[in-house]
């Protein structure tokens, strides 16, 4: 399914050390020292959006020349895209640079955002604007994109893409194209996320909550921040605008439901849930259709809130 373009910020960062007690009284404290040294693992530096920026263009860049390498050794071995077709997992996007044919003549990436999901994981969206053919299937000319990086030690890593093509609401919604990897979306061998119960149930909740339009349901499902992409390509960047969205009357939908759930952990306080939407009812004026969905969510306490969400639309 998609970009293939990920890559590693490296970056080391002090790291505090606090100890049960302190070393024997006749031990030199250079040995103290050099012991806690040696056992220091480095960690990632916090990213700034300049240098997550200058990683999305490189990975552009291998996508484009159609260089695997920087899937296999910088893409995190838990990551995975969402297109069209559902969820692709690593290996089937390395296997996608052998058997998909892509012609790339353009691309340009603008309009990118940055905001942190708790400390180990950041959010990049950005518009992309592209004259790309895979596969004979030419690919939306403009696209909202979404990537999300997690810090794994001492690098931050890609752990998911995806992108929504940006139409017009009120005409045909074009969909957003697998233009780098499509696969289909068969059953997934990968192993349920211990959360994924409690996840699929606050997706659940949040779903019924824009069906009803209930805002004040939503602001407690919700982290302060929130933004979100929808089947239109459309970015709300903070929680005031997606909620006026959720809660107007552009939607009538009389029942929702949510299946094909899959979660990943990406730190102990936040994870990602996929899973396949649908709606009975019209949004202006059309039939919604099934999407493929994905939701960031943080810990608060021992709630899972949602604080991020793309969907685009299933073929």
């Amino acid at each position: 399914m998609t970009l293939i373009r990920y890559f590693i910020l490296a970056a080391t960062a002090a790291i505090a050390f606090s100890a049960c007690g302190g070393p024997p009284a006749n031990a030199p404290a250079s040995n103290a020292n050099a012991s806690n040294a040696n056992s220091a693992k480095p960690v990632a530096a916090a990213p700034t959006k300049d240098a997550l920026m200058t990683l999305e263009k490189s990975g552009w860049e291998a996508w484009k020349n159609r260089d695997p390498k920087w899937t296999e050794q910088n893409y995190s071995d838990k990551g995975f895209n969402v297109g069209t077709t559902g969820r692709t997992e690593k290996a089937e996007m390395i296997k996608a640079y052998s058997t998909q044919k892509c012609e790339i003549k353009s691309y340009s990436l603008s309009d990118d955002q940055m905001r942190m999901a708790g400390p180990d994981v950041a959010i990049l969206t950005f518009k992309s604007a592209q004259d790309v053919v895979c596969d004979g299937k030419k690919s939306p000319a403009n696209v909202q994109s979404a990537s999300i990086y997690a810090r794994e030690g001492d690098k931050w890593k890609a752990v998911f893409y995806a992108e929504a093509a940006i139409v017009d609401p009120k005409a045909t919604p074009a969909k957003s194209a697998d233009k780098k990897e499509s696969p289909k979306n068969d059953d997934k061998q990968v192993a349920p996320d211990t959360a994924q119960d409690s996840l699929v149930s606050a997706e659940k909740a949040v779903w019924e909550a824009w069906k009803d339009h209930d805002g004040k349901k939503i602001e407690d499902l919700t982290t302060k921040e929130i933004s979100f992409i929808n089947i239109f390509g459309t970015y709300f960047a903070n929680k005031a605008d997606a909620l006026k969205d959720w809660t107007s009357p552009g939607c009538d939908v009389k029942s929702v439901s949510v299946t094909n759930a899959l979660a990943t952990t990406l730190s102990p306080t936040a994870s990602i849930l996929t899973f396949k939407g649908g709606a009975d009812g019209t949004c202006f004026g059309q039939k919604v259709g099934p999407i493929w969905g994905t939701s960031v969510y943080v810990k608060d306490g021992e709630t899972w809130k949602w604080t991020f969400g793309i969907n685009i639309p299933a073929e």
